[in-house]
């Protein structure tokens, strides 16, 4: 028992906790990505509003447990990224913390570093993206950098993997301490040092600080001078902690008194004063370390941003990239999608000519085969999509595209990057709520997710060509165009009220760093694209299965073989039962139960809308579009309603998954299916009604 014991302390001493922090746009998440290998888990921690990554990376014996935290350009407490990151640091006291640095926008990256000196933590810096600096053809001295920040320097490079067994190896002698032999020239890996802020501001913090080491608890958790240094910037979560001590006003006075005297000594208040000493620090150890060649790198980023964030020539360009994503998406996909398609028919016809009639062959032709070969269909647009979409993210255009669009979606209470899913969503609104994750202001996230399925998906558009055909002919365009126009003007209106009434919290400006134009690599593109596509199929072909299987059992029971027609049995089935129940609601708004049941139907996926019309109104379940059209005994009004309802109601239950997987809460995906099948039946209703009047 004393062996097992011994191995088992053994193995949990060789447990290294390891949290990536940095600048957003610094690298971090794709060197977290390279360590971690496939083995990242995504999801929303419980109780916060932003997102973390935790992954696992074995190395030399150890076995890393690592946190890839949101990006956060400091250690304040204005927003929901800055607070997650510091309340992490605090709370789950990693072992050693990796300080990713963009190695080109070293004096911004490092503001956050000597937060992060302030707090006493153990830490590496990797200088990422280092081969951008050595291509510039300037120089920076890492190992004096190193010694004069007390912290150890390791370059990497991402994209490539440079670096990351050097990295790794100086966290394994970081958390062995003196464990670890070394040669003995070598500078010391790590040295607690202070960032100097100056005689005035120093002996300020020293003052505060001296006022808060009597109290043990404190000391056990917080560094006392990144509490001191917290409190003289005017910190409120850390006011929030000192006033609930005994002596905590006494502590608050001390700091008033030391921010007057700062004041009236500086001539600035103490919170600029703190960041201006923390900047003349990083000035005065780039002076000694970092020679600027003065070659202009960024010139060709200058000239392109001229052209695309251009007032007016960024629009056109940006829609037509969009075209072309959109045309490229559709085209290219409709090839490996007519595949599946005719692989899924060929199963199930295979299927057909080989089991006997009965039950249990009806479950698997029309619910499990039907039920997954509508996910599987899609799966090619899905890849290409996000293909597009990680080529655009990795070369650094799509901040480009978020910048241009930012006035305009500001208008709806929004932010420029909200537009990316909401355009996605004429697509599939699946992926397009997937793709809300790259907004980090939690309230436009959420917003974006609540109106984003008023963009019509393409599983919609055989419902509007049904109908369109047989009831506007002569309009066809000029009324599918009102549709898709309707959507964006719902879009537009909600998204003003629910960020003026519903969702609470503040509307952080939008600030947006352009980075540098890079070439995206084959291998970060493709992985991306595969990631997508395997979380598609994950999150969302359990649902529509399961949505599937339950449409077809409340249309197959019970007494199937009763009936002598499919139209009868469908009638007397447990979903033409609720259809009928269903009717006396959707009576005022000119539909029958069988509308009915197709909006029903359509809940599991829109795509089952027209099988399930076919089905009910003819005996031909194939029954070509148009001659079903005309089978359809109601008039262009009620055809435009239902198109109208169909628009606006219940988002497939695909789609509410994607809403609580990113919310972390079915709270937010029933709130959309209520709100939105009670305004379409109020839209459908007032076209109706009004409508009648006139006819």
């Amino acid at each position: 028992p004393d062996d097992v014991l011994h191995q088992i302390a053994a193995q949990k001493s060789r447990t290294v906790n390891v949290a990536f922090v940095g600048n957003p746009n610094c690298g971090k998440t794709s060197l977290f990505n390279i360590a971690s290998g496939s083995h990242e888990k995504v999801g929303n921690y419980s109780g916060v509003t932003v997102d973390a990554k935790e992954g696992h990376f074995d190395f030399k014996g150890y076995h890393f447990r690592i946190v890839d935290l949101p990006g956060t350009y400091s250690l304040s407490a204005y927003s929901p990224e800055e607070l997650f990151v510091r309340r992490h640091i605090i709370d789950k006291m990693p072992d050693v913390i990796i300080n990713v640095i963009d190695s080109s926008n070293l004096e911004r990256n490092l503001y956050l570093t000597t937060q992060l000196i302030d707090m006493n933590v153990r830490m590496v810096c990797a200088l990422n993206m280092y081969d951008e600096l050595q291509q510039s053809g300037n120089t920076l001295d890492y190992h004096t950098l190193g010694t004069l920040l007390g912290v150890p320097m390791v370059p990497t490079v991402a994209r490539t993997g440079r670096g990351i067994d050097e990295l790794f190896q100086t966290i394994i002698s970081l958390y062995e301490g003196d464990r670890i032999p070394r040669d003995a020239s070598q500078t010391p890996l790590a040295r607690h040092i202070h960032i100097n802020h100056g005689t005035e501001l120093e002996r300020s913090i020293e003052a505060v600080r001296a006022t808060i080491v009597p109290h043990p608890d404190l000391r056990a958790r917080y560094s006392t001078r990144f509490l001191a240094i917290k409190l003289l910037e005017n910190d409120k979560t850390v006011e929030r902690i000192i006033t609930a001590l005994p002596d905590g006003t006494d502590i608050i006075n001390t700091r008033n008194r030391e921010q007057e005297r700062i004041k009236t000594t500086l001539g600035e208040e103490t919170e600029q004063a703190i960041t201006d000493a923390k900047y003349g620090f990083i000035a005065g150890a780039l002076r000694e370390t970092y020679h600027d060649r003065h070659l202009d790198r960024g010139k060709l980023t200058r000239i392109i941003d001229l052209i695309v964030t251009n007032r007016y020539l960024g629009y056109p360009i940006f829609f037509l990239l969009l075209y072309i994503m959109f045309q490229c998406t559709f085209a290219i996909g409709q090839y490996p999608m007519d595949w599946i398609e005719a692989g899924v028919g060929a199963l199930g016809e295979f299927i057909e000519a080989q089991m006997a009639p009965g039950p249990f062959k009806a479950l698997l032709i029309d619910g499990i085969i039907g039920g997954v070969g509508g996910v599987i269909v899609f799966l090619p647009n899905i890849l290409i999509l996000y293909f597009f979409i990680s080529l655009l993210e990795d070369s650094g255009y799509m901040a480009r595209a978020a910048f241009i669009m930012d006035k305009i979606m500001h208008k709806m209470g929004l932010h420029g990057k909200s537009f990316i899913p909401l355009i996605m969503g004429f697509g599939c609104n699946v992926p397009a709520i997937m793709a809300t994750r790259m907004i980090e202001n939690r309230k436009c996230r959420l917003i974006t997710m609540l109106i984003g399925p008023f963009m019509s998906c393409s599983a919609r558009l055989p419902i509007y060509l049904l109908l369109v055909g047989a009831f506007f002919p002569n309009h066809a365009s000029l009324v599918l165009l009102s549709i898709y126009a309707i959507g964006i003007l719902l879009s537009v209106i909600f998204a003003r009220i629910f960020s003026r009434f519903l969702v609470k919290g503040d509307d952080t400006p939008f600030v947006m760093e352009l980075p540098p134009y890079r070439l995206p690599t084959a291998k970060a593109i493709l992985r991306h694209t595969w990631e997508k596509g395997v979380q598609y199929l994950k999150k969302m072909g359990g649902i529509i299965l399961v949505a599937s299987l339950i449409v077809w059992a409340l249309g197959y029971y019970p007494n199937h073989d009763a009936y002598p027609t499919q139209v009868e049995q469908q009638e007397n089935s447990y979903i033409g039962r609720l259809g009928k129940a269903i009717e006396p609601v959707i009576a005022p708004v000119g539909f029958d139960w069988k509308l009915g049941i197709g909006i029903l139907t359509g809940v599991g996926a829109k795509e089952l809308v027209v099988s399930t019309l076919g089905v009910l109104y003819a005996d031909d379940a194939e029954a070509e579009a148009e001659s079903l059209g005309h089978r359809i005994p109601i008039t262009p009004l009620v055809a435009f309603g239902y198109m109208l309802f169909v628009l606006v109601y219940f988002p497939c239950i695909a789609t509410l998954a994607a809403i609580k997987g990113e919310t972390g809460s079915w709270r937010w995906g029933l709130f959309s299916a209520v709100y939105t099948t009670v305004l379409a039946w109020i839209l459908a209703f007032a076209v109706f009604q009004i409508g009648s009047l006139f006819g």
